[in-house]
């Protein structure tokens, strides 16, 4: 992930923040459709004259875009990487160098041993008889030695059936934590800087930061991050690996943090405009290899609505 900053060196991480200028930068993308409508122009006009905060973000969006130049060489290496055309990676720019960032190909996807793409599932047996199904966008790697097996997750998601072997700790990191496994079977999940462990069978040290390690047993996950490790807490296996069955559930969750798994499985970037829409709660279990339909089934059912500047970026706000 590279950070972008202009051209005179000034973060533009924060102007992203500013939730006038996202809803500036969703008008900029919703203009520049070639389905532009004299309705959608009107509305814009009657937009841009409502506050005169609103001719000021959209002035943030127009140089927003102008600073495209400045990324053009990480899109078009991942466009390469991709083999996707600049049209489709053009209107995901503006929010990638909107919120500081540019998402490429990583170097840990470039150099792990096992990795996954988007939507994708798939088991891999390892050296010693222990396998590890790997969930969407997931990178592992594997170093395995005389005295011991170690591997590394890089980022997403994957369930670790181990072998036994008492004279070789198989022990999984992630972020600055680990995962010492004690002949079992457990879920461990690396996404956003949260690594969670769920235990499916016998039991699983957690270390993380400089706190005492704790032990996990059947039934039961922990979580950690930039705070430190957590206490343990009981685990819904059915919905933690339901990943495995391609199913996606959610019992209360936050619709952010519903966008936010589900954007793990589509290509492209779900956009939130609205926090206050990301608190409402949401019950339901989704195909993961369905995301789109999922996101329509929240607009139909949630008073939210969705739209589409390309196949590759969604936004998500308030209906009005």
């Amino acid at each position: 992930m590279a950070r972008i900053r202009d051209r005179a060196g000034h973060d533009m991480k924060e102007e992203a923040t500013d939730p006038v200028v996202m809803e500036a930068l969703e008008w900029f993308v919703r203009m520049r459709d070639d389905k532009v409508s004299a309705a959608d122009q009107q509305a814009f006009d009657a937009w841009l004259a409502a506050d005169e905060a609103h001719a000021a973000a959209w002035q943030h969006a127009e140089a927003l875009w102008k600073r495209f130049d400045i990324a053009q060489p990480e899109f078009d290496r991942a466009r390469d990487a991709r083999s996707l055309s600049r049209r489709k990676i053009l209107f995901g720019s503006i929010v990638a160098v909107a919120g500081g960032s540019v998402y490429i190909l990583s170097s840990s996807d470039l150099s792990a041993d096992c990795v996954t793409g988007v939507g994708e599932r798939k088991t891999f047996p390892l050296a010693d008889g222990s396998t590890v199904e790997l969930g969407s966008s997931s990178a592992l790697s594997i170093k395995y030695s005389d005295s011991a097996r170690r591997l590394v997750l890089h980022h997403g998601e994957g369930f670790f059936d181990v072998a036994a072997d008492s004279r070789r700790p198989f022990v999984v990191e992630a972020a600055d934590g680990s995962a010492t496994a004690r002949g079992t079977r457990f879920n461990l999940k690396y996404v956003d800087g949260i690594a969670t462990v769920a235990v499916n069978q016998h039991a699983v040290l957690v270390q993380a930061g400089s706190r005492p390690g704790v032990q996990v047993d059947t039934g039961w996950q922990v979580s950690y991050g930039s705070d430190g490790l957590g206490l343990p807490s009981p685990a819904n296996l059915e919905t933690v690996e339901a990943w495995r069955r391609d199913r996606l559930v959610f019992q209360d969750v936050p619709l952010g943090r519903v966008l936010g798994e589900l954007g793990r499985y589509r290509r492209g970037r779900i956009v939130l405009m609205d926090k206050q829409v990301g608190t409402i709660p949401v019950t339901a279990i989704f195909d993961t290899k369905q995301a789109d339909s999922a996101l329509r089934t929240i607009a139909d059912t949630l008073p939210i609505r969705v739209f589409y500047a390309t196949n590759y970026l969604a936004f998500i706000s308030a209906s009005p």
